[in-house]
């Protein structure tokens, strides 16, 4: 949703004295919503829905769509977990302000944690991979301190090292990761969350990530800030019930969300990003001719 701001107007001497610029300065382009009202059928793919969850909460859905590219193995026993209905019942855990929303067993850390079933209860982590695991790397122009190159692979935000010859995926808002202690090894899938904050890339090639939340972010975002260390939710706090997780193509036709992201390849993905980077008229002043990693859109639809 795009909306006009509404600024008091300025008489042109006001505006001189400001140091805005007159709104003539920059001209007038073609905003997101344009270009995607623009964009043809072409332009999208289908979520895949033999890698795609849906997290039905108490509130609504929330649709994750996975990246088995960048973590086959944790989406593997992710993968499980699901089929075998292991996060059903479970809870939100966490709400950090600024940083992330966490589901898994309440009871992880007690003497009764729920089985997981045939799923592995250690998966080494994905913190990177080689970059032919990346087939649809489309290259971002614009710097990051991060990584030395940056991009969109199949609707997902990557970095990557041509040196090192790695890729991974970058925690930008709405991406989903597995939660671990300090071994590299000590996640598994039972545990993950979304990052809802400002992007936190520090963790990037620390933890595992796995996909990104397509629909239901604010289910997640406005969730009430657990009380204890964290973000976690305290003993006298409610948590929010997981209904159940299943994926996509375990789920009636007429029940599915049919959603469609954009094409990275496609030639007016690159024109979407291009209007964030050099934003025009007549509401801005000024434009940076740059944009961050995790401040370029991908656009996600509901299939017309």
């Amino acid at each position: 949703m795009y909306r006009t701001m509404l600024l008091p107007s300025l008489s042109a001497a006001a505006l001189l004295t400001s140091g805005i610029a007159s709104a003539a300065d920059l001209p007038i382009k073609p905003s997101v919503g344009d270009l995607v009202k623009q964009s043809q059928a072409s332009d999208w793919r289908p979520t895949d829905p033999q890698h795609t969850l849906y997290m039905e909460l108490e509130s609504g859905r929330v649709v994750i769509e996975l990246a088995p590219g960048f973590a086959p193995n944790n989406i593997a026993n992710i993968e499980t977990l699901v089929k075998e209905k292991y996060f059903d019942g479970l809870a939100i855990l966490r709400s950090q302000d600024n940083y992330v929303a966490q589901w898994g067993d309440p009871q992880a850390e007690s003497d009764h944690p729920r089985p997981l079933g045939s799923a592995k209860p250690k998966v080494a982590g994905e913190f990177s991979v080689p970059l032919k695991n990346d087939q649809h790397f489309v290259r971002q122009p614009d710097r990051d301190g991060y990584a030395p190159q940056i991009g969109h692979s199949n609707g997902f935000p990557v970095a990557r090292d041509p040196k090192a010859g790695t890729t991974w995926l970058a925690h930008c808002y709405g991406m989903v990761g597995v939660g671990r202690d300090n071994g590299t090894d000590s996640g598994n899938g039972a545990e993950l969350y979304a990052v809802t904050g400002h992007a936190p890339r520090h963790l990037d090639r620390n933890i595992t990530l796995v996909g990104r939340v397509l629909s239901g972010m604010p289910l997640l975002s406005s969730l009430p800030r657990g009380g204890e260390a964290m973000g976690f939710y305290g003993a006298k706090e409610s948590r929010m019930a997981i209904k159940s997780v299943r994926l996509e193509a375990d789920v009636p036709e007429a029940e599915r969300s049919h959603l469609e992201v954009m094409r990275s390849e496609a030639p007016i993905y690159q024109q979407v990003i291009d209007a964030q980077r050099n934003r025009g008229g007549p509401w801005n002043k000024f434009s940076p001719g740059y944009v961050e990693l995790c401040n370029a859109p991908i656009p996600v639809r509901v299939r017309p």
